[in-house]
């Protein structure tokens, strides 16, 4: 069992992954408090936002990978393939359920009181609306994620 943590603790692109999910929380974090003058701890591990936590992640596990196993290796071909997946999904369907929860609140917020009245566990809880992302928050996501993966390697691969 213990070896399984020290494997695990010295695989590079877990770490390179991991750390560029970091880097992007904690820029949304920063942005966030920037354009909303206020510090929103959720803003480090929520989902949405920018940038991109989902493509920074993926990003640099596929280029971590493409260091270390290669360019054309069948490893680099699928986490490009996985990554390019996550993103489009983060843009398409994440991005129209954070719309839907939008028009679902207004909904409930105009029935709200009048259900409450008759059963108190057909109230509504707030639902999270910041579950997509733009097609801007997904590049500057990439990016983050390339250049974890690029200075990650060039200390700790090559």
């Amino acid at each position: 069992m213990g070896q399984f943590f020290i494997d695990l603790v010295h695989n590079q692109v877990l770490i390179a992954s991991c750390v560029a999910w970091l880097v992007a929380q904690v820029l949304k974090f920063l942005i966030s408090a920037a354009i909303n003058r206020r510090f929103s701890l959720e803003r480090l591990h929520g989902d949405g936002g920018m940038p991109s936590g989902h493509s920074a992640t993926v990003m640099a596990l596929a280029i971590t990978v493409g260091f270390s196993a290669g360019w054309s290796s069948i490893a680099f071909g699928m986490c490009m393939i996985f990554a390019i997946i996550v993103m489009h999904d983060a843009m398409g369907v994440r991005r129209e359920t954070g719309k839907q929860a939008m028009d679902i609140i207004k909904i409930f917020e105009a029935f709200n009181d009048v259900l409450a009245e008759h059963d108190k566990e057909l109230k509504h809880e707030k639902l999270k609306t910041l579950v997509g992302h733009t097609p801007l928050q997904v590049i500057c996501g990439a990016i983050v994620g390339i250049v974890v993966g690029v200075l990650h390697s060039i200390f700790f691969i090559l």
